[in-house]
């Protein structure tokens, strides 16, 4: 497309307002917190650099083309993979300054289902050219919610074990032998945060207590022909009810909040502190793992509750089947 020297110019002046802008913008707010603001801006940056290497690439013709532009996209997945690690980490600095709450929910949800689409639109052009059985890219047409649930806990087990010492057990109940046609990646994220959230909460409440002695978190799956939902339910000693409306804002978060000193430092104090090399990353402290589930199951069709019942607390994920 031919553009005019016209236009050329009235890019070229936006572009310099737009930096002229931003650099304003930081010198006022460098008052508040400056590495917040440096972690944006470089997060930023990362995202137009992506921007501008896919729209200048040519049409793709040919096979070779094809494979330099999946390339691309690993790499360009890659440099992306610990965004929202980095958004909490960020949010975390410097949301004592932000009052407008549904403002900033708003931009969240905006931001973090924009980056989950992207991502499964991606990975699912380079599953494409994957032969994975009973795939089709990265839906699976029969996903059994059994094994994807295992391969959680197993994962969160090791965290506890390793940072605890211990770990409550797991019990698997319901449609045990359900088999859906689904995407995996979003549950991915949902099920470790939840899951994580149950055996850190077991634990504090019963750091006195034996491995053998500790409750089980229980995983109940219920399924038909047009829902699914799994339950973690967990004997971590409930949310107070004036605190339930405030579980899925971004900014709250009840780590921290104990007068344990073995649950606020050191080996208590970091199991949410490691990153799994998937989508779930450490949000521990962050506020960010119940409301970014909670976005991500909305965006999918589905919704995270949580309920409290005699010390118990519940976790639900409903999910509309995929057809």
């Amino acid at each position: 497309h031919k553009i005019s020297q016209r236009g050329v110019s009235q890019i070229n002046n936006q572009f310099e307002y737009s930096q002229n802008a931003r650099e304003r913008s930081k010198t006022v707010a460098s008052y508040y917190n400056q590495g917040a603001i440096d972690l944006a801006a470089a997060k930023h940056e990362n995202y137009i650099r992506s921007f501008h290497i896919l729209s200048e690439l040519s049409m793709i013709t040919n096979f070779e083309m094809e494979q330099k532009f999946s390339q691309l996209l690993r790499e360009l997945l890659e440099s992306h993979k610990h965004v929202v690690t980095q958004l909490a980490e960020g949010f975390k600095d410097s949301r004592r300054h932000l009052k407008q709450e549904g403002l900033v929910k708003n931009f969240l949800d905006r931001t973090l289902t924009s980056r989950l689409g992207l991502r499964m639109l991606a990975e699912h052009h380079l599953a494409l050219s994957e032969e994975t059985p009973n795939h089709v890219g990265i839906i699976s047409v029969s996903m059994k919610l059994k094994d994807v649930i295992e391969k959680w806990t197993d994962f969160v087990r090791e965290l506890s074990v390793h940072k605890y010492g211990k770990s409550p057990p797991f019990r698997l109940t319901g449609h045990v032998n359900a088999a859906i046609p689904y995407i995996e990646l979003p549950m991915d994220y949902i099920l470790p945060e939840l899951l994580k959230n149950a055996v850190r909460a077991t634990i504090e409440s019963h750091l006195d207590s034996p491995e053998s002695a500790l409750p089980p978190v229980t995983i109940t799956i219920a399924n038909n022909d047009v829902d699914f939902i799994i339950r973690i339910s967990d004997r971590g000693g409930g949310i107070p009810h004036q605190l339930m409306n405030l579980v899925m804002d971004y900014h709250f978060t009840t780590a921290g909040s104990s007068t344990d000193h073995r649950i606020d430092g050191g080996l208590f104090g970091t199991i949410m502190d490691c990153n799994n090399d998937g989508p779930a990353g450490p949000m521990h402290g962050f506020g960010f793992g119940l409301p970014t589930s909670r976005a991500y199951a909305d965006y999918l069709g589905g919704q995270v509750t949580c309920r409290v019942n005699a010390g118990n607390r519940y976790r639900c994920l409903p999910s509309a089947k995929a057809d």
